[in-house]
């Protein structure tokens, strides 16, 4: 059975749309769960930086209690707790960070997260640049902002005797 001439590479051109159609449909699914992985992630680093803050832990803390400028160390100690927890996303978003409402800038004034039995509410709002054509059309400039945050009550300051 022969092909008529007309019909001749049909077949490619109808593989050749739909495989078009096909991989910007399977990376656009592709960029929608990296965006969901950015988010989740970064929500945890958050939830980490804040209950660290909380509890007074200090293995990340550096210089001595009695130093007058401990307060501003532990602040950058949460916020290093928060990088450490972004699995590498805290510095390809360059989030900003707020305190109780108040927009903070890096690094944090001392007294920024409270006092012991204050409520610490931290915000991180983000920006992730999309890679897909199809989906940059549907976001502003391109990019995806969102914002993750955590709510805790300060804990009361262990006393040391």
């Amino acid at each position: 059975m022969k092909i008529k001439h007309r019909q001749r590479g049909s077949q490619l051109v109808e593989f050749s749309i739909f495989a078009v159609l096909f991989l910007s449909l399977l990376f656009v699914i592709i960029e929608l769960a990296i965006m969901g992985w950015v988010n989740l992630t970064m929500q945890h680093a958050v939830r980490e930086g804040v209950r660290y803050a909380i509890t007074y832990q200090t293995d990340l803390d550096p210089g001595d209690p009695d130093d007058p400028d401990y307060i501003l160390q532990r602040q950058v100690a949460v916020v290093e707790r928060i990088r450490d927890s972004s699995m590498g996303l805290f510095d390809q978003l360059s989030p900003e960070l707020e305190v109780n409402g108040t927009t903070i800038t890096f690094p944090p004034n001392p007294g920024d997260f409270g006092n012991p039995g204050d409520i610490l509410e931290l915000r991180f709002r983000c920006n992730w640049e999309l890679l897909t054509p199809f989906l940059r059309t549907f976001f502003p400039d391109g990019i995806y902002s969102f914002s993750v945050g955590a709510t805790m009550r300060n804990e009361l300051q262990p006393t040391t005797s």
